[in-house]
């Protein structure tokens, strides 16, 4: 496919962390695991940086799906029920998304979320719409094949695969939809990229933290206190990685995530990334500041909403 052409200085000027109060999208397979629904509250909680104005419903598929569909289909129901916990009318804020993977690298699944970054993006002025995604890419591909212009009015902050100096890529968002991994990396769109072990791993939190920090302060974190803790039957010595969070903190405040230019690789078939030095730049975050994250965090849903 022909991809419109951003100019280096174009694309530097979106790959420069941004300042000041940013207008944003969160795309999420809520229902995957627990860390997604405190990157939704934290994300909504923080409107003195982060202007949400779409949340879209990703696909996934494990042992708490039956397929990508129901995944996608699940992870709505959370986010319309995060929402009313957190006093937001989902009307015209969540959509659904993909009821399945991209066929291949040159096929959009169109979907109400989809069409909806399509159109939205198209209508962005001269700051560009940050799409924080935090599942399969899948929406996000998507929306660049119903409308390749949209590479110039977005910025894709990403929390997929490992390392680019790991001797795999595998990782449960990048894996599930390489195809859509495949067109957002080679679309030349700027990109964030948020790798998982190194990087979000960094995002650990204990039922014992959870329950001094957040636990009792309010609806929201009492929702979100029973679904970390619901996650695991048996607490002692464990901590969760709440990984989803790393991308809201680099948007938040970017010194706690930094990151460094590299040229976008390419994920293969195999779950291995593929080199190009003269292809274009994306960032790659290189560590996330846990402590810092995780306090501006605690305080924003100990505060809660419209405080």
């Amino acid at each position: 496919m022909e991809w419109p052409r951003i100019t280096p200085e174009e694309r530097m000027a979106r790959l420069t962390p941004p300042k000041g109060k940013i207008s944003m999208v969160l795309d999420t397979d809520t229902y995957n695991e627990v860390d997604d629904q405190f990157a939704l509250a934290y994300s909504l909680l923080s409107p003195g940086k982060l202007d949400v104005r779409a949340v879209y419903a990703a696909p996934f598929h494990n042992d708490r799906s039956s397929g990508p569909g129901d995944g996608m289909e699940k992870s709505y129901a959370e986010i319309v029920r995060l929402l009313s916990v957190l006093g937001r009318d989902p009307g015209g804020l969540a959509y659904r998304g993909s009821l399945s993977y991209l066929p291949d690298e040159r096929t959009p699944v169109r979907s109400a979320a989809a069409e909806d970054l399509a159109e939205r993006a198209s209508r962005m002025g001269e700051e560009p719409l940050y799409v924080t995604a935090i599942g399969a890419i899948t929406n996000v591909a998507s929306a660049l094949l119903i409308n390749p212009e949209i590479i110039r009015k977005i910025v894709v902050v990403w929390l997929g695969g490992q390392p680019l100096h790991a001797s795999s890529a595998h990782e449960f968002n990048l894996s599930q939809d390489i195809a859509a991994a495949r067109v957002v990396l080679g679309s030349g769109v700027p990109v964030v990229l948020v790798p998982c072990m190194g990087v979000a791993s960094h995002m650990l939190t204990t039922a014992a933290e959870l329950r001094q920090e957040i636990a009792g302060k309010n609806a929201i974190c009492d929702a979100l206190f029973s679904l970390f803790c619901a996650y695991k039957s048996d607490h002692f010595a464990w901590a969760k990685e709440i990984w989803d969070v790393s991308t809201i903190g680099y948007l938040v405040d970017p010194e706690w995530v930094p990151t460094a230019l590299a040229p976008a690789p390419l994920p293969d078939y195999d779950n291995r990334w593929t080199f190009d030095p003269q292809r274009h730049l994306m960032r790659v975050a290189q560590y996330a500041n846990r402590n810092a994250i995780f306090a501006d965090m605690f305080r924003k849903l100990a505060n809660g909403p419209g405080k």
